[in-house]
């Protein structure tokens, strides 16, 4: 089963990456994610995390549609234990669709499945626990500052965060 569905993704990557025209890298900042929302430092009283940081490459496979993965770190402290803390490691597969265009401003839906890697760490014990990690994000906006550069927001929850700003470059 396994085999199967490697080959299925290696066939449906191939065909994919055939129509990618052009690369985009992206960077931003989220606050309040799905990690200070739920449970994912394995029990215990946290304080909230600062955001998360997000990078990330999509590429363009149609002419609404975007697919990639990305990478985002975030990390928060126990209340009650001034040397314990928890650093969260998500990595997604995420997909955009562009459902308004005009020719400075984008409007899109982006949705991210994947991985949260929890790692909780004190003065002599440290653990890591995976968890299933989304974003969900129906309202984004994306205004082109250039044809390289454009800035983003996307309002919706998950690993990346309830509001996410950042900046993206065209390759």
């Amino acid at each position: 089963m396994k085999k199967i569905l490697l080959i299925m993704c290696a066939v449906l990557g191939i065909a994919l990456g055939a129509n990618a025209q052009k690369a985009q890298f992206q960077i931003g900042y989220g606050g309040y994610t799905q990690m200070d929302a739920t449970d994912m430092h394995d029990g215990g009283s946290m304080n909230n995390a600062w955001g998360a940081l997000t990078a990330g490459v999509n590429f363009k496979v149609a002419p609404s549609m975007y697919l990639g993965a990305s990478y985002t770190f975030s990390s928060a402290s126990y209340k009650h234990s001034d040397d314990a803390n928890a650093y969260y490691h998500v990595i997604m597969l995420n997909g955009r669709y562009d459902y308004y265009r005009n020719s400075i401003v984008t409007l899109y839906a982006h949705l991210g499945v994947g991985v949260d890697i929890s790692h909780m760490a004190g003065d002599d014990w440290s653990k890591n626990k995976a968890y299933f990690a989304f974003q969900a994000s129906p309202l984004g906006a994306e205004v082109g500052l250039s044809r390289v550069t454009s800035i983003f927001g996307e309002l919706g929850f998950g690993a990346q965060g309830l509001l996410q700003v950042g900046a993206r470059f065209n390759f």
